[in-house]
């Protein structure tokens, strides 16, 4: 029988769509498409931020806990309502016109502190090899700032293609196909161009071996390397304690884009602030504020990396997605417009799409994250460079 194939075809799509499900377990998300609500009460904070448990020495806990720091600062809302399309116009956009990636100025309109602040900053102070190394910072985040852009604007992209899609499931009535609900010719005829403009698009999305994050993550190792050696050699290791946030520095830059996971001993680090208590009598308050400036920075760069790892996997999954979806219509075209395959293609859109656009708003979502994130972490390094900068004679 003809059916064979297209049957087969579609449980392996079936089969497919499930592997997404437990991919971050339930949806972080809580905003939709087309509007920004904080998702922190979904990780176990009420509505006035304030944390349901106190173990916030454990990673999920202190993850947690800087989620919510970076959610409810101004950064994440800012940087949402600048690259999150407008609804009024986005169903009017074609997939040519979404470039907004390559244009510089966009990029600094979510990147701060800009490139210019930064180099006046650095102009300010004599360079040695830790501040070489935080200019190296500086310059590795925006370049994982641009790849989080482009990968915006393919989710942007992805949400574009499924538009018509999603307009036929609206129209047509939810039961069609259980037996007793069926589409007639004129319908089977609109759904059959719908698929066909759908299939002659290319997957807006990347393929897993041109979106990672490993020549970023490469820099970061050398960088920790750098950092390691530069450690060994500095005498303020030698006035401030392992727990101080110099010595979690050289775990939390390397960490952030480094593909091994952090040992144990070291989250628990990571998640201990500096205290002054533990501090050498001689330490003055601002070299307090100066530990805290690098501490708080290193826990960033460590949540980065936490939040770079996310992205990865959910562009792998919507990537796999998409061509799923695309083997499905494909075989549905071919039979050409015969009721029963274009029926069944709606039946298991109907199915699937609800996840995977929930899945679009995660990735937008753990995108506008690493904006924030990286934000938060270059200002407490330009922060520090003005610091450094005030002591020098």
């Amino acid at each position: 029988m003809q059916r064979k194939p297209f049957l087969i075809v579609l449980s392996i799509h079936i089969r497919l769509q499930a592997d997404m499900l437990p991919c971050l377990g339930p949806s972080s998300s809580a905003a939709k498409a087309n509007s920004y609500t904080s998702p922190a009460t979904s990780l176990g904070y009420s509505v006035n931020n304030t944390p349901i448990s106190s173990a916030l020495t454990s990673p999920t806990g202190y993850l947690t806990r800087e989620y919510t720091l970076v959610v409810n600062g101004p950064s994440y809302g800012e940087i949402w309502n600048v690259i999150h399309p407008n609804s009024d116009s986005e169903h009017n956009v074609e997939l040519e016109q979404v470039d907004f990636y390559e244009d510089p100025e966009f990029l600094w309109q979510v990147l701060q502190p800009s490139h210019s602040h930064v180099e006046e900053a650095l102009s300010l102070i004599i360079p040695d090899a830790f501040t070489k190394l935080i200019a190296s910072y500086f310059e590795h985040s925006e370049n994982t700032s641009r790849m989080c852009l482009f990968l915006y604007q393919s989710v942007h992209r992805a949400r574009l293609l499924y538009i018509p899609l999603y307009n036929l499931l609206d129209v047509l009535s939810p039961d069609i196909g259980n037996g007793s609900h069926f589409i007639n010719q004129s319908q089977c005829d609109w759904a059959f161009n719908v698929f066909l403009q759908y299939d002659s698009l290319t997957n807006p999305l990347p393929p897993s071996d041109s979106h990672n994050f490993d020549d970023i993550q490469g820099c970061f190792s050398e960088l920790r390397q750098e950092l390691d050696q530069h450690l060994h050699k500095s005498h303020i290791k030698s006035h401030v304690s392992n727990g101080s946030a110099l010595s979690l520095v050289a775990a939390g830059l390397g960490a952030a884009m480094s593909s091994v996971m952090v040992a144990s001993r070291a989250l628990v680090s990571l998640a201990s602030p500096v205290c002054p208590k533990c501090m050498p009598s001689k330490v003055t308050k601002e070299e307090v504020t100066h530990l805290s400036h690098l501490d708080a920075a290193a826990k960033g760069t460590y949540v980065l990396h936490h939040y770079l790892e996310t992205i990865d996997r959910l562009v792998t999954r919507l990537y796999s997605a998409i061509e799923s979806d695309k083997l499905l219509i494909r075989l549905g075209l071919e039979r050409g417009r015969d009721i029963y395959p274009i029926q069944e293609i709606i039946r298991q859109l109907r199915k699937t799409l609800p996840n995977f656009l929930n899945q679009l708003t995660d990735l937008e979502e753990h995108i506008c994250l690493c904006f924030a994130t990286i934000n938060r972490a270059r200002k407490l390094l330009l922060d520090e460079i003005y610091f450094q900068g005030m002591r020098e004679p």
